[in-house]
């Protein structure tokens, strides 16, 4: 039974029984969007009510070469046609100069799990989406299956290469993770260094990830960067302090915050374990050691540790930090331990600064003539400190006035990072000294 209300220029829709899980799946195809989101947490549950039916036919070797596939998506009685093409990779393209029917194209998509971006022509009206291997391999079983299908008629009527075809096979019968809601981010290795980042030519699928990452927590500048589309590709790029803090987020982090850290984390987690061992082991180190920081306390620490081929026990017996304010008013951060090596107990100062918003931390420290042994010595006995603590020596900078310097850097205050008497003070003063 459907029931129509008009009040004023809106009308009331009720309906019931059989008929009102009908309606609630016709609104998870029909519903209109904004920016590819739903206008409504509500429409989170009508998309839990569709069930779309995938179907594939007229699977064809063109005139130019290439094989092609039509694929039907349809739900509720509403049914898109698509074109899937194997060529250098698995394509599934959608065209029309109708926005709305285009719209309709990446909602089924979506019912379907596979994320599809609108985007329009540059040199027409046409709007379009198009769609590519791993995407397509994130989809749910009954959509990757159709694709499989495609491909495996092209390999047996030898249309295509036999390993190409079996390369794709094994990520469409695997499935790739692509986590509901989130888009592809790029997860691998540029000069050794990780590099997470996502790509786009639409400028709200771009600032929408801006958004998703300031929700989350990340501070962009210091966690995150981002460069709009200008006639290519725009991205969102999240640096290694801003996983590493993603994954702290995870765990200390509360309600919604927690949750999308924690969803994120596992999210990028997956991608890298599909791009590879190597790719792998950076993410899963920097995620630990994010996941570690405030979960180690100073007080009665005790470690054996290397500095200049010298073996140095290192006794901690307090800790804690402060703020300061130094020249110009620059925001200082002053790290201070109480420890005891190799049997002489000392106060010891680290000061971390940062010369504008987005800069790295810097810290230092001098080594003190009046130590016992003098400076050199001093200095050794410093140096095991912060490896201790750290798991990294400082650098060493001899003056020509003779004072010895120890300079940290941002590896080092991660490494402070990690014990609860200093955690909360650092992030508070990132946070500030932006």
């Amino acid at each position: 039974m459907w029931i129509y209300v008009k009040r004023g220029r809106y009308y009331y829709i009720a309906a019931y029984g059989e008929d009102a899980t009908r309606f609630m799946r016709l609104l998870a195809v029909s519903a209109p969007s904004a920016g590819g989101e739903y206008l409504s947490e509500k429409f989170d549950e009508f998309m839990k009510e569709a069930r779309v039916e995938v179907q594939v036919d007229n699977i064809r070797l063109t005139e130019g070469g290439n094989v092609a596939a039509d694929l039907i998506i349809s739900e509720a009685g509403v049914a898109v046609k698509y074109n899937v093409y194997l060529r250098s990779m698995v394509e599934l393209r959608f065209q029309s100069a109708d926005r709305y029917r285009v719209e309709l194209a990446a909602r089924l998509l979506k019912l379907a799990g596979v994320n599809a971006e609108v985007k329009k022509r540059e040199d027409s009206d046409a709007w379009y989406v198009y769609v590519y291997t791993d995407s397509l391999a994130a989809g749910h079983k009954e959509f990757r299956d159709a694709i499989v299908k495609i491909v495996e008629a092209a390999r047996d009527n030898d249309w295509i290469d036999a390993e190409k075809a079996e390369r794709w096979l094994e990520k469409l019968k695997k499935g790739l993770t692509l986590i509901e809601g989130w888009p592809k981010y790029e997860v691998g290795l540029a000069k050794g260094a990780l590099a997470v980042r996502y790509r786009s030519t639409n400028p709200d699928s771009i600032e929408r990830e801006r958004r998703r990452l300031k929700k989350m927590g990340l501070v962009e500048g210091e966690h995150f960067t981002v460069k709009m589309p200008e006639g290519r590709d725009g991205y969102v790029s999240v640096l290694k302090e801003g996983l590493a803090y993603a994954a702290w987020l995870s765990v200390h982090g509360s309600g919604e915050q927690q949750k999308l850290a924690a969803e994120y984390v596992k999210y990028i987690l997956e991608r890298a374990k599909e791009e590879g061992e190597e790719v792998y082991e950076k993410v899963r180190k920097i995620v630990e050691e994010g996941m570690s920081r405030g979960s180690l306390t100073l007080k009665g620490l005790e470690k054996r540790v290397k500095v200049g081929g010298k073996e140095h026990v290192v006794k901690v017996i307090d800790g804690g930090a402060e703020f300061d304010v130094g020249q110009g008013g620059r925001k200082l951060l002053r790290i201070k331990i109480t420890a005891e090596i190799d049997g002489v107990k000392s106060e010891y100062t680290i000061t971390f600064t940062r010369r504008g918003p987005g800069s790295g931390a810097k810290g230092y420290a001098y080594a003190s003539a009046d130590a016992p042994s003098g400076r050199e010595a001093d200095a050794e006995r410093f140096s095991a400190l912060i490896k201790a603590l750290t798991g990294k020596e400082p650098w060493i900078q001899r003056m020509k006035d003779g004072r010895i310097k120890m300079a940290c850097g941002r590896e080092h205050l991660d490494g402070f990072r990690r014990y609860v008497e200093l955690a909360d003070a650092i992030e508070n003063w990132l946070e500030r000294s932006d």
